[in-house]
Parts: C-alpha cells; structure tokens; sequence
C-alpha cells in the first residue's frame, strides 16, 4: 500500500477523531504515563492492516515499542495474539478507535475475499474488487482485498477506460465510443466494454476492445458469451453475484470475476485492544 497515501488518509483519520485533544486521555492521565496492551482477534478470519498501529503512533508522537506478533495475510482465530504496545497512555486510547476502525474494516475485507476464492473454488477465474469503496477508504479496501488472494480492478477513473451502458447511449454506440476513445488515448491504456448480449459482444470484439464484461448474466449465459470472444481479449463477470451463488459460475471460462460485495457490505472482523495498566515513565 502507498506510504504517503496511508499517512495522509491517516492524519486526516486521526484529526477528524481527536480535533483538538482527547478530552478523556489528556485529562485523567499525565504525559509521561507509560501503558501496555495487546491486540486480539476474537473471531477467524485473514488478518490485515498490522501496519496501521505504529504509523498512527508515529503521528501522534511516536517513542512507542511495537511488537508485531502475525502480519497481513495471516489466518487468526479467536484468543489469538496480533500484537503487543508498551506505549504512553494518552497515545494509545487517544489512537485506538482510529486503529480498529481500520484494521476491523481491512480484516473483514480480505476475510470476505478469501471466502469467495473458497467458495468459486476456480483457480482459473480471479477474484477482483470494484470501485464501490468507502469514500477516503478506497486505497485501504483495495490493499485488504489484495491481501485476501483477491486481484484490483481500476483504482479510479483515471487508471482504465469503461465504456458502460450509459457511455455507449451518448456515444452512440459500442464501434463509435470504442472508435473515439482509440483516437484520442495512447497505447498504455486499457478499454473495457460493458455488454449485455451477444451482438453487444461481437460488436465489442470487432472493434477492439481490450476487455468485455458479461454484465448480468447467469452462468449458462456466460458460457455461450465467452465463445464469442478471442482468446486476447480477456472476460470478466459482474452483476447479481454473491458468496451464495458465486459457486455457480465455476467453469464458465472467464477470467475474472468483480465483486463489489467485497468492500460495499462487508463485515467488519472483530478485534479488540486490550490494556494490561500503566505506570509512570
């Protein structure tokens, strides 16, 4: 994940949450009261966001010991220890609720993404995200479905071209819009059609486009779909797909599917920070 995108997400996190100080903390406890504690899973799922503790400690003024007991990627289950802190009071509750804001909605982004892997059980289709993301979050999300086994899609706009239903309507069609952006784009980026039906898709095909979705369709109409595009061209499936019906679209011979379930809905994993006392420094 991008450093400098993290810290500034991150200050912004922090100053929305603490504005100008932390009432309680800076209150009850002097600066130089030194506490310990632990973070804990307290369900299953895939770990993700570890790096997310020490870089907030860091902004709110750092000598802090950090212990990273499992990283990003790991399995962990309830009891498990994820890591431990020995850190100035006032930072660690003035950043807790920051932390496990982030580290709960990125572990249940790449829980929820192992899960789909698991339950398409295709290793020939990825599993990829969309940009349905939490605004503010979406560098975070997109990082938390990597780490689930998942693959990004576009990042932004700005990153792959999209003709979708509503493009291809004022541009008077797939060839036209397909047509003006090949003449006014270099060769470093991507098109991708959005398509419903097979004259849609042959009329995708035939004028170039670098991906073609099947948006919408059910797993014996993606099969009959997918003979109709050559093997450059790469396939992806959308629309109506959950964890419950994801198994169904095993074999359909695409090569991906975009779930945008993963970061739009998703479950947060519970963790907790656990405090073991403070003592003066």
């Amino acid at each position: 994940m991008n450093s400098i995108l993290m810290n500034q997400a991150i200050h912004a996190f922090l100053l929305e949450d603490i504005g100008q100080y932390d009432l309680s903390a800076e209150t009850i406890f002097a600066s130089d009261t030194i506490g310990e504690g632990a973070f804990l899973a307290k369900e299953t799922g895939i770990l993700c966001g570890v790096a997310i503790p020490p870089k907030v400690y860091e902004i709110l003024g750092g000598k802090v010991a950090f212990e990273a007991l499992k990283k990003d990627g790991d399995p962990v289950k309830k009891g498990d220890i994820i890591a431990t802190v020995t850190a100035p009071v006032r930072t660690l509750l003035s950043g807790e609720r920051v932390i496990l804001n982030l580290m709960q909605r990125m572990s249940g982004i790449a829980s929820q993404t192992n899960v789909a892997i698991k339950q398409l059980d295709d290793p020939a289709i990825r599993i990829c995200d969309t940009r349905k993301t939490a605004p503010g979050l979406r560098a975070f999300d997109k990082y938390a479905v990597q780490t689930g086994g998942g693959f990004n899609h576009r990042n932004g706009l700005y990153d792959g071209v999209m003709l979708k239903d509503n493009h291809i309507a004022f541009s008077g069609g797939i060839t036209a819009a397909v047509a003006t952006v090949r003449e006014k784009l270099g060769h470093m980026v991507k098109i991708e059609v959005e398509t419903e039906t097979p004259e849609q898709v042959k009329e995708a095909v035939q004028a170039g486009a670098d991906i073609i979705m099947f948006d919408n369709r059910t797993p014996e109409e993606i099969k009959q779909l997918v003979k109709l595009v050559p093997a450059h061209i790469t396939t992806e499936i959308s629309g109506n797909i959950t964890l419950d019906n994801i198994n169904s679209y095993k074999g359909s011979g695409a090569n991906y599917i975009s779930l945008g379930s993963l970061t739009h809905s998703v479950r947060a994993l519970d963790i907790s920070f656990n405090s073991k006392g403070g003592r003066m420094a």
